[in-house]
């Protein structure tokens, strides 16, 4: 199951926009297989321009990436955040993120570590000192309420759509049930016609006998069980009928619920 499958990404790419604006924290949601869902909220030039910017950088930043869970610390020294987004037991994904500080950087710190890269030192540095600075509590705070949010979102978009698709499975089976009373009630008509047949026969039976006289006995008592047997058929017609047309009521009476 995807997330795209049941929910509006729009709506989530508006939490998550609103969740950087207010924290600081950077964020951006991923599928099982690590593709972006929505575009990156908040992500600074340090870790997007410069960090990945570089290939040994860009390599590191993806182990963190795969391996990181929780809140932890990535190999730049950033705070980073991964927090799985789950549905009934099954994980639909994750909102990965923070890249703040946890304190103010050291210059000597991130020159060492753009030569390691090989970044230009002054522009890293540059950079870095842009980067928000959060406590560690903060983030853990915020990654929380984010879990929270999107969680219980995801939760209500599930079901919204669930009972959306319930709804027109009811619709679809309603217009089926209906055309099967339809289709009862006419076949009931032809049993009724096919009835009433039978009785005039079963009279015209019984005139018949009464001129042959006792010859005609036999044939008088078949004549007469014929009559009973299509007067039982009548009634039972009759049920059958106001039956159909009970269940025509009740189906109105969803129809308009």
């Amino acid at each position: 199951m995807k997330l795209s499958d049941f929910m509006d990404i729009t709506q989530l790419q508006k939490v998550q926009d609103a969740f950087s604006e207010a924290t600081g924290l950077a964020a951006v949601t991923i599928d099982t297989d690590g593709n972006y869902i929505t575009r990156g909220s908040g992500f600074t030039d340090f870790c997007m321009k410069h960090t990945r910017g570089c290939e040994e950088g860009a390599r590191r930043c993806q182990k963190c990436d795969a391996e990181g869970n929780g809140v932890y610390e990535c190999h730049a020294g950033l705070m980073d955040f991964s927090i799985d987004i789950t549905l009934n037991d099954e994980k639909l994904g994750a909102v990965v993120g923070g890249q703040v500080l946890p304190h103010e950087p050291s210059e000597e710190k991130f020159t060492a570590l753009a030569e390691e890269l090989g970044i230009d030192p002054a522009s890293y540095v540059r950079a870095v000192q842009k980067v928000p600075v959060r406590s560690e509590k903060a983030i853990r705070s915020a990654a929380e309420l984010l879990s929270d949010v999107i969680n219980r979102m995801v939760l209500q978009e599930y079901m919204n759509a669930t009972e959306y698709k319930k709804i027109h499975v009811w619709e679809d089976e309603i217009v089926k049930a209906t055309d099967a009373v339809s289709r009862i009630k006419e076949n009931t008509k032809e049993l009724e016609s096919l009835a009433s047949k039978q009785t005039i026969m079963a009279l015209n039976a019984s005139i018949e006998t009464a001129r042959v006289g006792a010859a005609g006995a036999g044939f008088g008592v078949i004549a007469k069980q014929m009559g009973v047997f299509s007067k039982q058929s009548t009634v039972i017609y009759k049920k059958i009928t106001e039956d159909a047309n009970n269940i025509s009521e009740s189906i109105g009476k969803m129809n308009e619920t």
